[in-house]
Parts: C-alpha cells; structure tokens; sequence
C-alpha cells in the first residue's frame, strides 16, 4: 500500500507541477519548506523529553489551537510542542502568535517523509486539529505506537459525504483514533458512521468559543482604532473573510447608506491575500476615495479615508472588537462561511449568508439565542445595516444575545485536555488544577 500511496502522490504532484509554478511566481505560494514537505526534514526539538506534535492545517486551525496550548502548557509544563501547519500563511501565523514552539511545514504524505518527520520530532502523542487524514502518516504513527486524536473535530456536509463515498477505506485510519474530540452530537455521530470506536468518540464543543477576545478595549483593538483614526462617535461596519461577490454586495450596502449615514466607516478584510489587489480594483472602480492598512503609519494622522481595505494577515480578530455591525463572509458564495464566533464575542451585531455549513451547529445556536440575523443578498445585507444603524435598541440586543451565547458555551479546552491528559500519561498536580 505504500508503494501504491507513493506514486499516485507522485504522479498527482507531477501533474499539479505546471500549476504550482506559475502560483509560486505569480503569488509567492510554494515556495519555501520542500525540505520538510518532501524528506521530512523538520527541524529537530531543542529538548529531549516528552512531546506532542500538534497538525494544524491553515490559519484558522493554528489560531484555535491557542487555548489548546496554554491549557496543555499549564497541566504539562515539562511537555514540548511542536506545530506543523501545511500551508505559508499558517506557517506565518503560527511562528508569530507561538514563537516560543517549534512551527514548520507539515510532511507530505509520502513514506520516506512520514517517517523521517515521526523520527525527528519523536512525538509522544500526535493531535490533529479539527481533521486531515493523511492515511501514511496516519498508519506509520500508529504502527510506532504514538497515540493519535483529533481534537476540535468538524465533518461538514462535503466532507461527510466524500469520505462515507471511501469508507471502507477510511474506517481503519479512524478506528485506530485513540481520541476523537468533536465539536457536536451531529459531528459524533458522523465519526462513528465512518469507522471510529465508540468509545474514543466524546463530545467536547468547539474550542473555538474559548479563545475567543470579549474586551473591546483590549490593547490591539485600540492600536488598531487609533491606527486607522477611527473615533467614538463613528459607526463601524466590519466585513470579515469575504470572497467574491461579497465585496461588492458589502460596496453595494455602502453605497446606499453612507450619505444617509455619514458617521459610517466601513472596514473590508478579504480572506486571502492574493485577493487584495481584485478588492483594490474593485474601490479603485466604487467612486469612494479608501485607504490601505498597510499605508497606514503609527503616529501619523489626518483625514481618515471611510473606507479601509485591510491588506494584511492575521489581524481580523481585533478588527471585529471595532465592529458596531459585523458581516462574516464565506457564506453569500458557497464556501461554506467562516468563524462568526469571534464579533459575536465582542458583542457586534452578526450578520451572514446562508451558506454557513461548516458552522451548521454554530449558526443554529446562535440564531435560536438571538444573536445574529441571516442575508441573502445585497438588498437584505442593506436593510439589515440600515436598521442597525437607525435603531440602537435592536443591534445592542442582538450584540447583548449573540456575547452571552458564546459565554455560555466556554469549557471546550478543558475537556479536550482532559481527555488528551491520560494519553501523553502525564501526572497532573490535582491541587494545582483546581486552584487555576
């Protein structure tokens, strides 16, 4: 099976090449770590000891795992970690928020490299974030009797359906799962469906609520308030991890509004960097005079542009502790939506579209408390932004609604670790436990 594995992912890669170069010259993509993704050469740990290697996928994996690691830092302190992440902008992301781990490129899943990755990071237990299954890496892990679990564990409708198609293929990689920690009864119910023992399936909630931001005046929200001149008496509308059409249904809304409302600032941050030049284009051609964050200058002020493109990475969680009125996006095309957790926190008024399926149970809880409002299209993002602008009763209760929910729903992290505490085999000081 190995030698069969290896070359269809030579072939694959073979095949993709063409496409990869011209990402790698035309985006940056692709270009660093084949080292660690082909010979898996990752660096070796500093320490020798205990170690867990934890497998996040991108930059929404990596910023979940924040809790997970304060928590397993505080009941582990003599345990190493070790980060792996598959692509650049999650690379970057986990180097900056966790510079005191190891982060690199995860393997790719090719024999030779598996097993020279499990060989330098020698890890006594491997976590994988929310899912991934690359089945080598899977199968030469348990075969060296390295616990495996998947914590934070989501199945969305696709993927669902794509891996029930390969079942027979997938349920022995889930069956040697020593821990399957999912987000939902829903979530559960489709690991067992696929293959995971029974007993190894608990259900956790998502990790997702615990580390979350609640504080508006937390210290890089107001950097960035103050970097941007945005002032108190402004109503800010944030549009966060938006695609295609959704700028523009989100430009549409501005249009119509901001003469009515000329307090109205509007901050637009798209999902992937290579999309920022099509947004850019996209003001350029809108009429309305915009600024760049990344001309933005510490200690500089004037006139502040109402219309700000975010160009950077990594700072969408603080831009939301700015937002009166929060779109998430990824859910007026189909890509299934994004984290609303995070402006539900900070008390924003959420709205989203309806294609929201990878936060099915997410969305059902937070619109049964009342905490956010769903849009269609343009018209109904306008009308829904014309009311919260016009009526302070109505978003300051659906702000109200939506940041009690996420409080109510805190504690993920803590039983996630207790269920990863008996397969690292730590022994934990239960006084100090209770006392944290």
């Amino acid at each position: 099976m190995p030698s069969l594995l290896d070359g269809v992912y030579s072939l694959l890669l073979l095949a993709a090449s063409p496409w990869l170069m011209v990402r790698a010259i035309r985006q940056g993509k692709y270009r660093a770590g084949w080292r660690e993704k082909l010979l898996g050469s990752l660096p070796a740990p500093a320490k020798t000891g205990r170690r867990i290697w934890w497998h996040a996928v991108s930059v929404g994996e990596v910023h979940l795992l924040g809790p997970l690691l304060r928590e397993s830092q505080r009941r582990f302190p003599d345990v190493e970690h070790v980060i792996t992440t598959t692509t650049h902008t999650g690379l970057a992301a986990a180097r900056e928020r966790y510079p005191e781990q190891l982060s690199c490129y995860a393997p790719l899943d090719f024999s030779w490299a598996v097993r020279r990755a499990i060989r330098r990071v020698c890890p006594d237990l491997l976590v994988l974030v929310e899912l991934e299954l690359w089945p080598q890496l899977i199968r030469t892990v348990q075969r060296n009797g390295i616990p495996l679990a998947i914590c934070n564990g989501r199945l969305g409708d696709r993927s669902f359906r794509g891996y029930r198609h390969f079942r027979w293929f997938f349920a022995p990689l889930l069956r040697g799962m020593r821990l399957v920690a999912a987000q939902d009864n829903e979530t559960a119910r489709r690991f067992r469906e696929l293959g995971a023992r029974e007993a190894a399936v608990h259900v956790t909630g998502s990790v997702k609520y615990d580390g979350v931001e609640t504080d508006r005046e937390n210290p890089r929200t107001m950097e960035l308030r103050e970097l941007a001149g945005i002032r108190q008496h402004e109503q800010v509308f944030v549009a966060g991890s938006t695609g295609d059409p959704e700028e523009a249904a989100v430009l549409s809304m501005f249009d119509a509004l901001h003469a009515e409302f000329p307090h109205l600032r509007l901050v637009l941050v798209p999902r992937h960097p290579e999309r920022f030049e099509t947004v850019a284009k996209l003001l350029d051609a809108s009429g309305h005079t915009w600024q760049r964050r990344s001309q933005l200058r510490q200690g500089i002020t004037g006139e502040a542009s109402r219309i700000l493109l975010v160009d950077a990475m990594g700072e969408l969680s603080a831009w939301w502790g700015l937002a009166d009125v929060a779109f998430v996006g990824g859910s007026l095309n189909y890509r299934g939506g994004q984290n609303m957790i995070e402006p539900a926190a900070y008390a924003a008024a959420v709205c989203f579209g309806p294609h929201t399926h990878n936060f099915r149970d997410i969305v059902a809880s937070l619109l049964n408390a009342d905490g956010a409002r769903v849009v269609h299209d343009a018209g109904e993002l306008t009308a829904f932004a014309r009311r919260c602008l016009e009526d302070l009763t109505f978003r300051e209760g659906l702000g109200t609604n939506a940041r009690r929910h996420v409080l109510s729903q805190l504690g993920s992290t803590q039983r996630t670790v207790d269920l990863l505490e008996p397969l690292l085999g730590a022994e934990i000081n239960q006084t100090q436990r209770q006392a944290a």
